[in-house]
């Protein structure tokens, strides 16, 4: 889309302002994310999902009549108010038709469901800019009419489970500003420079608000992340891996983007088509490893995933050449981080959601998808960071350094899948202990 779209711009649009195409829906996803759960905590998780949907459909359309790139910006973030309605309240509406047993693997194949997304989306991208930028968001209209018809038909009807104010509001406003601060440093650093009098403000800003936005959780009665959540051992830790995963993630997908556009030349559609194995093995992954989750645990497959993803980021930082070559370059790299992805992404959303009591499955799946839209728009700036707006065949040490980023970021949640272990073994000492004692207490009171 970047490279199609030219409304009122002429050649004023740099990588660094089109990444606030990607950071602004971020950025407002994941701060609505919470009081979206919440929302349907309250409300009822169907009416809150059908209105999200209806938002998002609208504002598709006024992206499509985007006059400039500003407009485009402001559509999206519109765009967010809606999907942020969707994310939580799907996901509760799916755990609320299934059993506490069945709960992880409903949540994987939910995750997986976006993997196929992810696969076919570069390809019909690619496909739609052909004939128009417009039409990538043209195209959601019509799905997101047949979408609220089907909803209305088929969906069941939830009661609202809780009472009382939405999150805080304020809190949002200063989580938003704080993640966009810090995209906004990292993003336009490398054409204002580091050092620059806006540059740093802007990562005062980040810090001062994210301070500001810690200490108010600490002390509203209705913070918008609740701490006590992440108190919980799984949970906390899951979160950490899906953070640094999702960074990880993100700087590998769009560099793989850039690279064989800017670097390599290729048009959308050829990009797109280069670009689906690693997705497409997602879901795959995901699905035939939820057996393996049941007997190992989440951990050993967090691991695993995260060592995968690490080797194919590693593959790419050596074997990338400006000259085409995507059966050595690109594709066995697609191969293992898509791998470790399926291994990985879902299974560490698993492990948080399946952390949760049941009547907060919707406020602790939204601060799940918080994290990892957060770390999205994170993983987004820190590449514009590295690469800096203007890309060529001169940039491959540039993207070098970004894949070896990624990789190390991944070697983390390597770290993460092992803490994670190494609980359960923990927990299930402790059950097996208590057990034995229990058994022997009762042993005693026959013999009395």
């Amino acid at each position: 889309m970047g490279a199609s779209f030219s409304p009122g711009q002429g050649n004023a649009i740099t990588l660094g302002s089109l990444s606030w195409v990607l950071n602004a829906y971020a950025i407002a996803l994941a701060a609505l994310l919470v009081v979206a759960g919440r929302a349907g905590d309250r409300i009822g998780q169907r009416p809150v999902f059908l209105g999200g949907v209806t938002v998002f459909t609208l504002a598709s359309l006024a992206c499509a009549l985007a006059p400039d790139l500003w407009a485009l910006v402001l559509a999206r973030t519109v765009q967010a108010v809606g999907a942020a309605a969707q994310l939580p309240t799907s996901l509760a509406l799916l755990l609320a038709t299934v059993p506490a047993e069945g709960r992880t693997r409903a949540t994987r194949n939910w995750a997986a469901i976006g993997g196929l997304a992810a696969a076919a989306g570069p390809v019909a991208g690619g496909l739609l800019v052909q004939v128009d930028w417009r039409w990538v968001f043209v195209i959601n209209v019509p799905i997101g009419i047949a979408t609220v018809v089907a909803g209305l038909l088929v969906l069941p009807r939830t009661d609202a489970r809780e009472s009382g104010p939405l999150p805080d509001m304020l809190g949002a406003l200063l989580v938003t500003v704080a993640i966009a601060a810090l995209s906004g440093a990292l993003v336009q650093a490398p054409d204002w420079g580091w050092l620059d009098g806006r540059t740093v403000l802007l990562f005062v800003a980040a810090v001062l608000s994210g301070v500001a936005f810690v200490l108010r959780s600490v002390r509203h009665s209705h913070p918008l992340f609740e701490l006590d959540l992440l108190r919980l051992p799984r949970f906390g830790t899951a979160n950490a891996g899906t953070f640094v995963f999702g960074v990880a993630f993100a700087i590998m997908l769009l560099s793989n983007v850039l690279w064989c556009q800017e670097v390599w030349h290729w048009s959308a559609v050829r990009t797109g088509l280069a670009m689906v194995p690693g997705p497409a093995l997602v879901p795959v992954v995901t699905l035939l490893t939820a057996r393996a989750a049941q007997r190992f645990g989440h951990g050993p497959l967090i691991a695993a995933g995260g060592l995968l993803f690490a080797a194919g980021m590693l593959w790419r930082a050596g074997f990338a050449s400006a000259s085409p070559d995507y059966w050595v370059d690109l594709l066995p790299s697609m191969i293992m981080s898509g791998v470790g992805v399926g291994l990985a992404l879902g299974t560490l959303v698993a492990a948080g959601v399946s952390a949760l009591p049941g009547h907060r499955s919707a406020t602790g799946s939204a601060l799940v998808n918080s994290v990892r839209q957060i770390s999205a728009t994170v993983g987004v700036a820190i590449l514009v960071a590295v690469v800096g707006s203007h890309i060529g065949p001169s940039s491959r040490q540039e993207f070098r350094v970004s894949w070896l980023l990624a990789a190390c970021l991944s070697l983390l949640c390597t770290f993460v899948g092992v803490q994670l272990t190494r609980g359960a073994a923990r927990d299930r000492a402790a059950r097996t202990a208590t057990a034995d004692n229990a058994g022997m207490a009762h042993s005693r009171a026959d013999v009395h």
